[in-house]
């Protein structure tokens, strides 16, 4: 995978940052040594490990599953949000 001005530029807008021109060429290749460190994960052959940590065993104790609504706490919640209406935050459209 190649980390160009596109890709820069895509993720800028998804995570709603502005990134100077001066500072692309230096996260170009930040982003694209972070890329080649995961993929040399990849090629690390683990099936004959087993896995020091599982949430499968063991665990977490379970309790019973009882909603509650505190319209209070939920208007005064929506009172600090940047946007929202009929008690849903409103938030940018981030899937293209």
């Amino acid at each position: 995978m190649t980390v160009d001005d596109n890709l820069i530029a895509k993720l800028a807008k998804l995570s709603s940052l502005e990134i100077d021109d001066s500072r692309k060429e230096k996260l170009k290749s930040e982003l694209g040594d972070i890329i080649n460190f995961v993929e040399n994960l990849n090629e690390i052959d683990v099936s004959g490990i087993e896995a020091t940590f599982s949430t499968i065993e063991g665990g977490t104790p379970l309790r019973e599953d009882i909603s509650n609504q505190d319209l209070e706490l939920s208007n005064h919640i929506l009172k600090h949000a940047p946007k929202s209406e009929d008690g849903y935050f409103i938030v940018p459209k981030i899937i293209e």
